[in-house]
């Protein structure tokens, strides 16, 4: 089993293919595909490669699925003895990323996730159409 460790966000994540995490907050749309060059260990079942601090030309392709918030965090002031308070909330914004490519330096291609697609029934269209029909 391969894997990587990438650097975003000021944190490092052990990551491998089709593994879904949650990051801190990238600029990208639902949907694309970011590449993340700042890999610091590569690692397959024959061999491991260490960077110094990070692996030229390694890259870690993934795919962003939704940019989320984190629970509510307050923050309470309060100073004794003056009346005196104040209450605030903070929610931290995510990037939920999907891993799907892990590339070593020659753009070798070491795991690749199977991405499965959601597929909506057939059951459920007929109905939809046939709900149409009805009202006409």
């Amino acid at each position: 089993m391969s894997f990587a460790i990438i650097e975003t966000g000021g944190k490092q994540y052990k990551v491998s293919a089709s593994k879904i995490l949650e990051v801190e907050k990238l600029n990208a749309k639902v949907g694309e595909t970011i590449k993340f060059k700042n890999v610091l260990l590569l690692s397959d079942s024959k061999n491991t490669e260490i960077g110094n601090p990070s692996i030229e030309g390694a890259t870690v392709e993934a795919k962003l699925l939704d940019n989320v918030k984190d629970r509510t965090i307050l923050v309470f002031h309060k100073r004794r003895r003056k009346h005196s308070r104040k209450k605030n909330g903070h929610r931290q914004r995510h990037s939920k990323i999907q891993i799907t490519k892990i590339l070593s330096k020659g753009g070798k291609v070491l795991d690749e996730a199977k991405i499965a697609e959601k597929k909506i029934s057939v059951k459920k269209k007929e109905n939809k159409n046939l709900k149409k029909e009805e009202k006409k």
